[in-house]
């Protein structure tokens, strides 16, 4: 019997809008289990994660992990977190950093992919794309607004990205570690069933 997760890994591949990413070698780069119980959101894939196939295998995979409370061992538990990002392959360099993820991908690719995980209770929008997609006109008028008003969109929790270049925002905004991080332990804590 065929794994519907891999099927769906195999369809994204062979759709001919991923044509070029295929020629580069690339495969989707996503984690997923049918008992996840956390869904991480983020935006697109990294040089470093398309090569080595993980999600968040970088500098902001470890700030995440910290404020998520949870070890690498558990954060790369498929049952316990789905890596998603909004588009699973990396979409190379523009002239300020990486690309964006594409448009439409996720509308076409990240419903067939969480109906596959009924078990999911919370799900983190890592980031300015996955809030746009996921919470739509309800987002506040900036990120960083979102963010803080995060309590009002339970089951989702908006989430700055956590990569280190943010440094200025997080000095900008010191409430980000000292409220919205250990509720979010919290939350992740309860969805895990470690709490």
């Amino acid at each position: 019997m065929s794994d519907p997760i891999e099927a769906l890994r195999d369809a994204v591949l062979a759709d001919p809008e991923n044509a070029a990413f295929r020629a580069l070698g690339y495969a989707p780069v996503f984690t997923a289990h049918p008992d996840a119980r956390i869904a991480v959101i983020g935006q697109a894939p990294g040089r470093k994660a398309q090569v080595s196939g993980v999600p968040f295998d970088d500098a902001s995979g470890a700030r995440l992990r910290d404020w998520l409370g949870v070890d690498e061992e558990t954060f790369r538990d498929p049952a316990a977190f789905a890596l998603v990002p909004m588009d699973f392959f990396y979409p190379g360099r523009g002239a300020g950093g990486d690309l964006p993820p594409r448009r439409g991908f996720a509308a076409r690719w990240h419903p067939p992919l969480l109906a596959l995980m009924p078990r999911v209770r919370l799900t983190l929008l890592v980031g300015s794309y996955a809030q746009a997609h996921y919470l739509g006109p309800r987002r506040r008028g900036t990120l960083t607004e979102t963010v803080r008003a995060h309590a009002e969109y339970l089951p989702f929790v908006p989430l700055v990205h956590p990569s280190p270049l943010n440094f200025r925002w997080h000095a900008r905004n010191p409430w980000f570690e000292a409220d919205v991080v250990p509720t979010l332990r919290e939350l992740v804590a309860q969805a895990l069933g470690t709490r």
